[in-house]
């Protein structure tokens, strides 16, 4: 059985969704066209990425596939869906990038190029040898996908609005290069991504090829942070924020967030697309923000949003780990313990995390500031960022970190 308590429509520049009763609520931007009843083919063309001097990706073999196709839906922003077992391949092709991504080259601007936003507007933060990149949440619910390569790291930033999924990979499998667009697909009420050189349909927060010739394969989950754009640059002052201007036609619809009351339409699992009644996992609200914490073959789940101001020590597979998170629940940052081959231990008091070992005083990223250790840096674990229907949907019966008694 699935849960499908509401459908899609589109309307101008937006998709929205109708309700149970009625009801239309804003709940994602797209690029379907401005006006309404047009045939798929002509209403989303120009928003197509794919050019003359680009290849045409090849067709997604359907015959290789880890999940029912009829589970792989896409939406033609007309008011209609279509399962990918039922598509035709001209309409396949024509929703290929109907949410355009962002491919290279990508721009970039200083900390004050983020001054349209507030400091609650959410980022997905990612930190690279050579300093710190914001990714403003307002701007991906547009595009969703990022393609960027930084200090020689081919990465793909990734945001899913109807998941609330954060997460940043290596575009690298096996050494190979790929590039990423989106299908205009949803399986599990969550985006799917194509790749351009096999044409593979690869699910966002589990970053697991689902269709194709890769099937079964897995992006690495880089370390990221999605949090409140004002906590990012306190902690990065120098931080770079990705650029409005990509080349895209109109920067108008990236004021507003059209999914400031979706969240609780999750808590109450309804979905704009099916999502699989036996895959709910009722240890938690299916709307909790969570972050994953992966170590080597482990990976562990945090209800941040419900953490409170906290440190949590703890160990995922054999790494000692510790989790640290915010008072409004909203984000949450991971590192491995492990400093000059000794674990510490964190604690938080009167706004002051600790080690005790060392008396030494960190910051939420990681970084000790006064002490013994002043200038040393905890490494960042990867972590996937998402509303826990979505967690648990990617990693069933993942291990759920609870607060000792």
């Amino acid at each position: 059985m699935h849960f499908d308590l509401v459908r899609p429509i589109c309307t101008g520049n937006s998709r929205v969704v109708v309700g149970v009763l009625g009801l239309l609520t804003l709940v994602a931007v797209s690029a379907c066209s401005s006006s309404t009843g047009e045939d798929p083919a002509t209403s989303i063309s120009e928003a197509t990425t794919s050019t003359a001097s680009t290849p045409e990706p090849p067709s997604v073999d359907q015959s290789i596939h880890s999940v029912p196709l009829e589970d792989v839906i896409f939406d033609t922003f007309d008011g209609r869906s279509v399962r990918l077992n039922e598509a035709s391949a001209a309409t396949i092709r024509r929703l290929r990038d109907a949410i355009r991504p962002v491919y290279e080259p990508v721009n970039y601007l200083d900390v004050d190029g983020g001054d349209w936003l507030s400091n609650s507007d959410t980022v997905i933060g990612y930190v690279s040898d050579s300093g710190a990149f914001a990714y403003s949440i307002k701007f991906l619910n547009s595009h969703e996908l990022v393609n960027d390569t930084i200090d020689s790291i081919p990465l793909l930033v990734s945001y899913c609005p109807l998941c609330g999924s954060g997460v940043v990979y290596d575009r690298r499998l096996s050494g190979v290069e790929y590039v990423f667009g989106n299908t205009n697909a949803l399986f599990e009420n969550d985006l799917v991504m194509f790749d351009h050189a096999t044409g593979s349909y690869w699910f966002q927060v589990g970053g697991e090829a689902i269709v194709g010739e890769l099937t079964g394969s897995k992006l690495e989950v880089l370390p990221s942070t999605t949090l409140p754009w004002g906590d990012w640059k306190a902690l990065h002052p120098d931080t770079r924020i990705l650029s409005r201007a990509q080349g895209f036609p109109s920067t108008s619809n990236y004021e507003r967030d059209p999914f400031s009351s979706y969240k609780p339409r999750v808590a109450s699992l309804q979905f704009p697309f099916p999502v699989s009644e036996e895959k709910i996992d009722a240890r938690l609200s299916a709307s909790t923000i969570t972050v994953t914490v992966q170590a080597g073959d482990e990976e562990k789940a945090y209800p941040v949003e419900t953490m409170g101001d906290s440190v949590a020590n703890d160990v995922v597979g054999a790494e000692p780990v510790v989790v640290f998170s915010r008072e409004d629940g909203s984000w949450g940052t991971a590192f491995s313990r492990m400093v000059n081959g000794e674990a510490l231990t964190f604690s938080l008091e009167d706004g002051v995390i600790t080690d005790a070992e060392t008396g030494s005083a960190w910051d939420l990223f990681g970084q000790a500031t006064e002490g013994k250790l002043a200038g040393t840096s905890l490494t960042a674990l990867p972590t996937r960022r998402a509303f826990w229907f979505s967690i648990a949907i990617t990693v069933p019966d993942i291990e759920l970190w609870e607060q000792s008694p």
